[in-house]
């Protein structure tokens, strides 16, 4: 048998996430936080910091996930293969990213928007749920790198 752990499939997702392009990732998502409060604040209506924050911590975690199994070749060897797998198993490796969006997007809801516990669990493991949907199809959509 050569079946993984729970705990052996979110350290090989981590082991994958080592070499993600991380800047890139806070880049991307703090311009689309930017982007997204001018556009509140240009248009009519209020602009809303907890969505604006949520859409880019969401995007921080896409870029990460699809940035890390992008170019499976690169990196050493444990990361390739964590990378590999990754590859192969698309929908396993995508429930870290979609942890790490729902645990970094909970104390912007509870806190900034003001929800209540309940009201800000149930909108990040929303959001978390999303990313995991975005982040299983576009890894699934490379499936064809792994070796």
């Amino acid at each position: 048998m050569n079946e993984l752990s729970r705990r052996e499939e979110l350290s090989l997702s981590g082991a994958a996430l080592r070499g993600a392009p991380w800047k890139a990732a806070a880049v991307g998502g703090g311009v689309v936080t930017a982007a997204s409060l001018g556009m509140g604040w240009i248009l009519p209506g209020s602009a809303d910091l907890p969505w604006a924050l949520g859409l880019g911590i969401s995007l921080f975690a896409l870029i990460a996930a699809i940035g890390a199994v992008a170019k499976p070749e690169e990196g050493d060897r444990v990361t390739r293969q964590a990378r590999s797998w990754s590859l192969r198993h698309p929908w396993k490796f995508a429930l870290l990213p979609a942890g790490i969006t729902a645990v970094l997007s909970y104390p912007v809801q509870l806190v900034i928007d003001g929800e209540g516990i309940v009201g800000a669990a149930w909108d990040s493991v929303w959001r978390g749920a999303l990313v995991y949907l975005i982040a299983g199809i576009i890894t699934l959509t490379m499936k064809g790198r792994a070796r």
